[in-house]
Protein backbone atom coordinates (compact mmCIF):
# COMPACT_ATOMS: atom_id res chain seq x y z
CA UNK A 1 0.00 0.00 0.00
CA UNK A 2 1.07 3.66 -0.82
CA UNK A 3 1.55 6.16 2.06
CA UNK A 4 0.66 10.12 1.61
CA UNK A 5 1.35 12.08 4.37
CA UNK A 6 0.27 15.41 4.84
CA UNK A 7 -0.08 18.79 7.47
CA UNK A 8 -3.39 20.63 7.98
CA UNK A 9 -3.09 23.95 9.44
CA UNK A 10 -6.59 25.94 11.32
CA UNK A 11 -5.48 28.39 13.45
CA UNK A 12 -7.46 31.11 15.35
CA UNK A 13 -5.33 33.67 14.04
CA UNK A 14 -4.89 33.02 9.99
CA UNK A 15 -7.58 35.61 9.54
CA UNK A 16 -8.39 38.50 8.29
CA UNK A 17 -11.04 40.91 7.80
CA UNK A 18 -11.52 42.66 4.11
CA UNK A 19 -14.16 44.74 2.26
CA UNK A 20 -15.37 43.23 -1.32
CA UNK A 21 -18.35 43.13 -3.85
CA UNK A 22 -19.17 40.43 -6.06
CA UNK A 23 -19.86 40.91 -9.89
CA UNK A 24 -22.03 38.30 -11.23
CA UNK A 25 -22.24 36.84 -15.02
CA UNK A 26 -24.96 39.21 -15.77
CA UNK A 27 -23.22 41.94 -14.68
CA UNK A 28 -24.97 42.80 -11.14
CA UNK A 29 -23.04 43.31 -8.36
CA UNK A 30 -23.03 43.04 -4.47
CA UNK A 31 -23.41 46.49 -2.02
CA UNK A 32 -20.19 46.69 -1.08
CA UNK A 33 -19.82 44.73 2.35
CA UNK A 34 -17.12 42.87 4.47
CA UNK A 35 -16.25 39.74 6.09
CA UNK A 36 -14.15 38.29 9.07
CA UNK A 37 -12.34 35.52 6.98
CA UNK A 38 -10.81 32.64 8.40
CA UNK A 39 -7.94 30.87 6.38
CA UNK A 40 -7.42 26.78 5.80
CA UNK A 41 -4.45 25.24 4.48
CA UNK A 42 -3.69 20.94 3.75
CA UNK A 43 -0.24 20.55 2.60
CA UNK A 44 0.83 17.06 1.15
CA UNK A 45 4.45 15.86 0.31
CA UNK A 46 6.42 13.05 1.23
CA UNK A 47 8.35 13.09 4.46
CA UNK A 48 11.66 14.68 4.94
CA UNK A 49 14.75 13.08 6.66
CA UNK A 50 13.45 14.03 10.22
CA UNK A 51 9.98 12.64 9.20
CA UNK A 52 7.96 15.86 8.64
CA UNK A 53 6.32 17.14 5.66
CA UNK A 54 7.14 20.40 6.86
CA UNK A 55 7.61 22.16 10.48
CA UNK A 56 4.43 24.10 11.43
CA UNK A 57 7.03 26.47 12.53
CA UNK A 58 8.02 27.46 9.37
CA UNK A 59 4.63 27.14 7.46
CA UNK A 60 2.36 29.48 9.64
CA UNK A 61 4.41 32.72 9.76
CA UNK A 62 3.98 32.27 5.65
CA UNK A 63 0.62 31.97 5.88
CA UNK A 64 0.16 34.37 8.71
CA UNK A 65 2.05 37.06 6.53
CA UNK A 66 -0.53 36.15 3.49
CA UNK A 67 -3.59 37.12 5.64
CA UNK A 68 -1.98 40.10 7.09
CA UNK A 69 -1.31 41.67 3.53
CA UNK A 70 -5.21 41.13 2.76
CA UNK A 71 -6.38 42.62 6.68
CA UNK A 72 -8.22 45.65 6.57
CA UNK A 73 -8.26 46.13 2.80
CA UNK A 74 -10.66 46.75 -0.21
CA UNK A 75 -9.99 43.37 -2.47
CA UNK A 76 -10.75 44.11 -5.96
CA UNK A 77 -9.93 42.38 -8.56
CA UNK A 78 -7.65 43.06 -11.08
CA UNK A 79 -8.50 41.20 -13.77
CA UNK A 80 -11.95 41.68 -13.87
CA UNK A 81 -12.83 42.55 -17.58
CA UNK A 82 -14.93 45.96 -17.02
CA UNK A 83 -13.68 47.03 -13.38
CA UNK A 84 -10.98 49.34 -13.02
CA UNK A 85 -8.86 50.80 -10.49
CA UNK A 86 -6.55 53.74 -11.22
CA UNK A 87 -4.50 55.51 -8.93
CA UNK A 88 -5.90 59.20 -8.85
CA UNK A 89 -2.42 60.93 -8.64
CA UNK A 90 -3.53 61.95 -5.28
CA UNK A 91 -2.92 58.87 -2.95
CA UNK A 92 -5.77 57.20 -4.06
CA UNK A 93 -7.46 54.67 -5.84
CA UNK A 94 -10.35 55.12 -8.11
CA UNK A 95 -12.38 52.40 -8.44
CA UNK A 96 -15.18 52.31 -10.97
CA UNK A 97 -17.13 49.78 -11.92
CA UNK A 98 -20.52 50.82 -14.57
CA UNK A 99 -22.47 53.20 -12.28
CA UNK A 100 -20.46 52.82 -9.34
CA UNK A 101 -17.12 55.20 -8.65
CA UNK A 102 -15.57 54.21 -4.96
CA UNK A 103 -12.36 56.76 -4.30
CA UNK A 104 -10.66 55.17 -1.41
CA UNK A 105 -6.60 55.81 -0.27
CA UNK A 106 -4.53 53.59 -2.22
CA UNK A 107 -2.51 52.01 1.03
CA UNK A 108 -6.01 50.61 2.10
CA UNK A 109 -7.03 49.32 -1.68
CA UNK A 110 -5.34 45.29 -2.43
CA UNK A 111 -5.42 45.12 -5.92
CA UNK A 112 -5.37 40.81 -6.54
CA UNK A 113 -4.94 39.21 -10.11
CA UNK A 114 -8.24 37.41 -9.71
CA UNK A 115 -11.56 38.11 -12.24
CA UNK A 116 -13.70 38.17 -9.20
CA UNK A 117 -13.11 38.68 -5.10
CA UNK A 118 -15.18 35.30 -4.21
CA UNK A 119 -13.76 33.49 -2.11
CA UNK A 120 -13.00 30.13 -4.45
CA UNK A 121 -10.47 32.84 -6.02
CA UNK A 122 -8.99 34.41 -2.70
CA UNK A 123 -7.84 30.87 -1.73
CA UNK A 124 -6.80 30.16 -5.51
CA UNK A 125 -4.64 33.66 -4.61
CA UNK A 126 -3.45 32.63 -1.06
CA UNK A 127 -2.28 29.40 -2.83
CA UNK A 128 -0.61 30.34 -5.86
CA UNK A 129 1.05 32.87 -3.30
CA UNK A 130 2.34 30.46 -0.42
CA UNK A 131 3.24 28.03 -2.95
CA UNK A 132 5.81 30.85 -4.82
CA UNK A 133 7.25 31.09 -1.15
CA UNK A 134 7.47 27.87 0.24
CA UNK A 135 9.66 27.60 -3.28
CA UNK A 136 11.50 30.45 -2.29
CA UNK A 137 12.19 29.56 1.50
CA UNK A 138 12.79 25.97 0.85
CA UNK A 139 14.41 25.58 -1.88
CA UNK A 140 12.54 24.62 -5.13
CA UNK A 141 9.69 23.19 -2.78
CA UNK A 142 6.60 21.80 -4.69
CA UNK A 143 4.15 20.04 -2.42
CA UNK A 144 2.44 16.98 -4.28
CA UNK A 145 -0.93 18.97 -3.43
CA UNK A 146 -1.80 22.30 -1.23
CA UNK A 147 -5.66 22.63 -0.67
CA UNK A 148 -6.35 26.49 0.78
CA UNK A 149 -9.92 26.99 1.95
CA UNK A 150 -11.04 30.11 2.52
CA UNK A 151 -14.28 30.79 5.03
CA UNK A 152 -16.38 33.68 4.37
CA UNK A 153 -19.06 32.97 7.21
CA UNK A 154 -19.04 30.27 10.03
CA UNK A 155 -20.01 27.29 7.28
CA UNK A 156 -19.27 28.57 3.87
CA UNK A 157 -15.64 28.56 2.20
CA UNK A 158 -14.09 27.99 -0.75
CA UNK A 159 -11.83 25.97 -1.43
CA UNK A 160 -8.63 25.51 -4.13
CA UNK A 161 -6.69 22.42 -4.15
CA UNK A 162 -3.31 22.54 -6.54
CA UNK A 163 -1.97 19.38 -7.68
CA UNK A 164 1.55 18.60 -8.68
CA UNK A 165 1.63 17.34 -12.00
Amino acid sequence: MKKTWSIHIEKDYLKFSAAHFLIFPDGSAERLHGHNYKVFVDLESPLDEYGLVLNFREIKPLIRELVGELNERLLIPGRHPVLTCEPDGKGAMEILYRERRYLIPAEEVMLLPITNTSAENLAAWIADTLLQRLAKRFEGMVPDSLRVGVEETAGQRGIVEVRKP
